[in-house]
């Protein structure tokens, strides 16, 4: 897997190996930041909740974010988020937290102006975004993109969070939700 856009494009990125992790793809990576171009406000903060190999966040490093916090509880990934990070130049712009998403969003205090969702396939991001609609995460500016597979759709609106844009690739599908309408 290899960072597909910005100053560290063509960087090739560890990842955990077997089937424990489902790596976005570098097309659904590079329809992910052609979306964002059209629809988000700012970079400078960003939050990378079960980042897996951190490549969602590397990315918008990669891409000039300022800031990228990433979130995974497991630590073989946490490690592979921090190799991935020396091997691109971004430490010194990113934090990791190696704990349950759950438990990030109770402490993170930070407003993010993009929240990347990428989780493992499952049912769950619907109570997520939920939380995240009434937690001081998201701002009025705040731009969140959740990856999911179709067998669990989501809902267009979550406590003020709509739904901007959506787009299908093969089994995934990419859903854009912005504050307000």
């Amino acid at each position: 897997m290899r960072v597909t856009g910005g100053e560290a494009k063509g960087t090739q990125l560890k990842v955990l190996p077997g089937h424990s992790i489902r790596p976005t793809t570098s097309v659904v990576r590079g329809a992910i930041f052609s979306l964002l171009e059209s629809t988000a406000e700012g970079w400078c903060r960003v939050l990378d909740l079960y980042a897996g190999s951190g490549a969602l966040g590397v990315e918008a490093l990669s891409r000039k974010a300022e800031w990228v916090d990433f979130v995974d509880h497991r630590r073989k990934c946490c490690d592979i988020i921090k190799y991935n990070l020396e091997k691109t130049g971004g430490l010194h712009k990113a934090h990791i937290y190696c704990c349950s998403v759950n438990k990030a969003i109770s402490f993170l205090s930070n407003n993010y102006d993009i929240v990347f969702i990428d989780p493992p396939y499952s049912d769950s991001t619907n109570d997520l975004l939920v939380n995240l609609a009434n937690s001081e995460l998201v701002g009025g500016s705040s731009t969140i993109v959740v990856c999911h597979a179709n067998r669990f759709p989501l809902n267009p609106n979550y406590d003020g969070l709509c739904l901007a844009k959506q787009r299908r690739y093969g089994d995934t599908f990419i859903s854009i939700y912005q504050k307000g309408g």
